[in-house]
């Protein structure tokens, strides 16, 4: 970028999204523009939302690639034989992982999650498959931002012995160059309020039982979260390391299911697009790979109420830089 439209994109930023912390733009693999605001540095690292989401469906495809998993066909409650069904309650024996990576399952709770209980609870698997089936329709998108994904991590855990952050970190965090050092247990509000505003603390959240959350959680660098587009737009080499395979990829950056109120259409725990795909968390977190430009944009951000659309940023005043 040259230094005029950077200088723009830069006001526009302090204008008009004023909670980012961190933007890293990468074309053709090289970083281009690498910006902090907000007081951070390239070693700030901010609680990234729901784009624990898409970390989480790059290990589900790690896991498929190594045989932990043997497709994402499977019936979820296979993963928890333990689970007992109430009676009459048989929705729940036939949602699958490929359900729960596409946003497909059906859920007990209609219009009110009970975040509450569930930030309370001390396991939070259990709790999520409480309160999955129902009489909602499998295949129907259903989208599950906190109560639901955590499933994924239990499934990650029963089939290949490791944590979540364990199995992250062998195949996918040291190998891209990424820290995240510590389980993070929450023991009260306070404390989990102080973490969404935190820019320094490296982790993971779990719960009581050390499960890692799924659906949120996790902090990263921006450039930590560049890394893991510019792996995906590579095809799922790193350094002539094949971390994921390209089949799973493909796989997952395409539309399987859409949310028809807003009109997006989701892969496997990715946003699509027609220029690509994206990871998107509250505040603005995003990882956004332009597959016909060759372009990865990270941006990180604290939490506010209803913050402006990234996307719109990305189209309208990064990728005009790079035609």
């Amino acid at each position: 970028m040259d230094g005029i439209k950077a200088e723009e994109l830069e006001q526009k930023i302090n204008d008009e999204y004023g909670n980012t912390t961190g933007i890293v733009i990468l074309k053709d693999g090289i970083v281009s523009y690498e910006k902090y605001f907000k007081g951070c540095t390239t070693d700030s690292r901010i609680h990234v939302y729901s784009v624990t989401k898409s970390v989480i469906s790059v290990l589900i495809g790690i896991a498929l690639d190594k045989g932990y998993i043997k497709n994402i066909e499977g019936k979820v409650l296979d993963y928890f034989p333990e689970y007992k069904v109430n009676r009459g309650e048989d929705t729940i024996r036939n949602v699958t992982l490929k359900n729960m990576l596409t946003m497909t399952a059906p859920y007990k709770y209609r219009f009110f999650a009970p975040y509450v209980k569930y930030f309370t609870s001390s396991d939070w698997v259990k709790f999520a498959l409480d309160l999955l089936g129902g009489r909602g329709k499998i295949g129907t998108f259903r989208y599950a931002p906190l109560i639901g994904p955590d499933i994924l991590s239990g499934i990650l855990v029963r089939a290949t012995g490791q944590s979540v952050l364990d199995f992250a970190a062998e195949n996918l965090f040291e190998p891209l160059g990424i820290k995240v050092e510590n389980n993070l247990l929450f023991h009260d509000k306070e404390e989990q309020m102080a973490f969404n505003r935190s820019t320094d603390i490296s982790g993971w959240v779990t719960d009581s039982a050390g499960i890692h959350a799924a659906g949120w959680g996790l902090t990263l660098t921006p450039m930590d979260m560049a890394k893991i587009g510019q792996l995906y737009l590579n095809g799922g080499m790193w350094e002539d390391r094949q971390i994921v395979s390209s089949k799973w990829i493909d796989e997952s950056t395409v539309e399987h299911s859409r949310w028809k109120r807003r009109n997006l259409p989701y892969g496997y725990l990715w946003w699509v697009n027609e220029d690509g795909y994206a990871a998107m968390g509250d505040g603005g977190n995003t990882i956004y790979v332009n597959t016909k430009k060759k372009l990865v944009v990270s941006i990180a951000a604290l939490f506010v109420p209803r913050a402006r659309d990234r996307i719109e940023l990305i189209k309208k005043n990064i990728e005009p830089a790079f035609e």
